[in-house]
């Protein structure tokens, strides 16, 4: 069993930074590609950002410039460093990633529950 947990979520002001953080345990084999999707209220979940084992990121355009993904692999871990958060950003923002697990390292993707941030003064 696979499980992925974020944290970091909060409320902050506009203009200020928040960092998630997404850690992936369980059998794990490997970690492919991460990602961080977020849904705001009556919106459809949308892609953040994406990076694959090697290093790749892709971002959607709304957070070019002010997010930064980033990981770790050897602790199968994921991070999304928010800056400039402005009104529409906030959100769920969920972690999700292609794990390879089980005996017969099977590969399926996974999603966290959820962590809501907030921008607010």
């Amino acid at each position: 069993q696979v499980q992925l947990v974020e944290s970091g979520g909060g409320l902050v002001q506009p203009g200020g930074s928040l960092r998630l953080s997404c850690a992936a345990s369980g059998s794990i084999f490997s970690v492919n590609t991460m990602g961080w999707y977020r849904q705001a209220p009556g919106k459809q979940r949308e892609l953040v950002a994406a990076i694959t084992s090697a290093g790749s990121t892709n971002y959607a355009d709304s957070v070019k410039g002010r997010f930064t993904i980033s990981r770790v692999n050897a602790k199968n871990t994921m991070y999304l460093q928010m800056n400039s958060l402005n009104p529409d950003d906030p959100a769920v923002y969920y972690c999700t990633a292609t794990v390879a697990a089980g005996p017969r390292f099977s590969e399926y993707a996974y999603w966290g529950p959820g962590t809501q941030v907030t921008v607010s003064s």
